[in-house]
């Protein structure tokens, strides 16, 4: 009797194990964004893990093109360019695309990470976002550009801006498709949609990029959100602010 006790506890673990693993790959079938080990895919929503794969495409730029290319995004392929620490090898330019947000000015050209990371903010944060808020979509966002050689906030000495590879751009606002204007500097303080808007585009860029400073992080950027894909993204270390 002792025997088939043993052995039915032992059926029912074995039972409760296999159970778990059906459970695990339904979860893995539904949801492989949320996986760290899953293939990132621009077409999934934004997962847990979303914003180190895309910070660690920096290390591989032929991934991040093909990416790109597999989730129909039009961009050109820039050429190497700096010198030192203001290198750049991996800067692409989105091109405009019917139904796509275009960038003002749009000679910008940020590296492939950033770009991604662009792409899946307008698809899974802006848009839905404006759409919420204002009942139509967004058209362009204005920036204050991607590539810069400089250190962090112009000092003669320091660690270097990530605007220094190319890893970062800084957003000045949004125009919508009726012509309507959303700017950091002057809506960000508000108290109506607009300012609501700008707060929750901000929180939705945080799971992207490795670092989101905003209006609320220092008079540096009150104008501006600056986001970028540092290299400590690729370790899970993230800045919202």
């Amino acid at each position: 009797m002792r025997r088939i006790h043993v052995f039915l506890r032992r059926l029912v673990h074995v039972a409760a194990i296999l159970i778990l693993c059906l459970v695990g790959y339904a979860y893995v079938a539904r949801q492989p964004q949320n996986l760290p080990w899953t293939r990132l895919d621009l077409s999934q929503p934004v997962g847990l893990f979303t914003g180190r794969k895309l910070a660690m495409l920096a290390a591989r730029p032929a991934e991040c093109r093909a990416l790109l290319d597999r989730a129909g995004v039009a961009y050109a392929r820039m050429k190497p360019g700096g010198e030192g620490r203001c290198a750049y090898a991996d800067a692409v330019r989105l091109a405009p695309a019917e139904g796509a947000i275009a960038l003002e000015p749009a000679a910008v050209a940020p590296s492939c990470p950033v770009a991604a990371a662009l792409k899946l903010w307008e698809w899974q944060v802006v848009q839905p976002a404006a759409q919420r808020h204002f009942g139509r979509a967004v058209r362009k966002v204005t920036h204050f550009g991607a590539y810069s050689c400089r250190r962090l906030y112009g000092r003669s000495a320091g660690d270097f801006s990530e605007h220094a590879t190319a890893d970062a751009i800084d957003v000045a606002g949004f125009i919508l498709t009726d012509g309507r204007r959303i700017g950091v500097a002057a809506d960000w303080k508000g108290e109506g949609k607009e300012a609501d808007f700008l707060h929750e585009v901000r929180d939705g860029a945080c799971a992207l990029f490795s670092t989101v400073l905003s209006p609320d992080y220092n008079a540096a950027h009150r104008d501006h959100l600056h986001l970028d894909q540092a290299e400590r993204g690729a370790r899970g270390g993230r800045a919202c602010r």
